[in-house]
């Protein structure tokens, strides 16, 4: 039978401070559970919300959400995954039971959407002690800022063993929700022409996304005019800074006057959700990728939702289905459909964490990996 391990993890155990990485007590895996001992984890704005107290948890919690890693260890009653096999936690696990799963939303599933905003397991429980022996909570269900995390079954999907983890890392959050949102969410076709608000992890692979589909124009919109360059390597037909001209106006006028007809908002700013919405030709679409503090708001001219059959929309994982879509994609990478090796500008060792942080916050990534031996 499994024992107690121990391991080092990013606590954070104040919001708005800075993560303090600490050894922890990690608990084997109970019925239908597995324990991961990661090899990276994605620096990711996602949890950079958390730690800043946008999206407020319970406190003490270890962060991270996309990763990848090897199995330990599994509980009684796992079948799809033994130790060994290397896995992408699912940072929205699903029941497969519920209307939301049956219909092909599992990301919407209210078990994931549980684990999320209680940083609880399904029990209630939790799987993290600290050195004084207290509950340490759970992000997302899979805390992938700690070396070892003990997670349920459907939160994790088999890759194949030759796979390189730290690609497999970055397929787990930026890239399914960036490549989804253009492709799932926006529906883009051939030929058609894309906005992309953000050039950060998701915004990146957004871009990545219309590449893919073949559209005919693709805009990237940043205010960091040093992103231009990545943009373009990873498909961007253009380029505009927000900070010298007026997005709106630029992405109409590349557009042929009339503006796109999709755009992706990849940054969880409400004023570019505004413009990226503006920016869309009549029938056209708009989604909104980015997280935000949960008391945002946006302002749209609602006229344009009736008279110019606009469409506002979000997207959660990319509107895809994990447990199929990420070895889908990660197949794409394989065969050379997605670039990976230009998106991960710089790995780090969990010691490193906050320097991380602060690079992502400063602009200076594409994406970061915190990473293990």
């Amino acid at each position: 039978m499994s024992q107690s391990l121990k391991a080092w993890a990013a606590v954070l155990h104040e919001l708005g401070q800075p993560l303090v990485v600490e050894e922890v007590e990690v608990l084997p895996p109970g019925p239908g559970e597995v324990r991961v001992r990661m090899k990276a984890a994605g620096v990711c704005h996602s949890d950079l919300h958390v730690m800043k107290g946008d999206l407020p948890l319970p406190c003490p919690i270890i962060p991270g959400h996309e990763g990848a890693g090897v199995v330990e260890s599994v509980g009684e009653g796992v079948t799809t995954v033994a130790a060994g096999d290397s896995v992408i936690p699912i940072w929205r696990a699903s029941c497969g039971r519920c209307e939301f799963c049956l219909n092909g939303k599992p990301a919407l599933c209210d078990m994931g959407t549980a684990m999320r905003f209680t940083g609880l397991m399904p029990d209630g429980q939790t799987r993290f002690r600290s050195a004084a022996g207290q509950p340490i909570r759970h992000y997302a269900g899979v805390s992938t800022f700690a070396s070892v995390a003990t997670m349920p079954e459907a939160a994790v999907v088999k890759v194949a063993a030759e796979t390189e983890l730290w690609k497999a890392a970055l397929v787990g959050c930026g890239v399914i929700t960036g490549v989804g949102a253009v492709t799932e969410a926006a529906g883009l076709k051939p030929g058609q022409t894309i906005a992309v608000w953000g050039c950060g992890g998701i915004g990146l692979n957004a871009i990545q996304g219309a590449r893919l589909v073949g559209a005919s124009r693709i805009i990237a919109v940043d205010v960091v005019p040093s992103k231009e360059a990545v943009a373009r390597k990873l498909g961007a037909t253009d380029f505009v800074d927000a900070m010298c001209e007026d997005p709106v106006a630029r992405v109409r006028e590349l557009a042929g006057g009339m503006g796109v007809d999709a755009a992706v908002e990849a940054i969880g700013n409400p004023r570019a959700m505004e413009q990226a919405f503006d920016a869309v030709k009549k029938g056209g679409v708009c989604v909104v990728a980015g997280i935000t503090p949960a008391t945002a708001r946006a302002e749209i001219n609602v006229n344009q939702l009736v008279y110019a059959e606009k469409t506002f929309k979000g997207t959660l994982y990319g509107s895809m289905r994990p447990r199929v879509d990420l070895i889908r994609l990660l197949d794409v990478a394989q065969r050379g459909g997605l670039d990976l090796d230009t998106l991960l500008t710089r790995t780090y060792r969990l010691e490193e964490i906050n320097e991380a942080y602060a690079d992502l916050e400063a602009g200076r990534l594409a994406r970061g990996l915190i990473v293990w031996d």
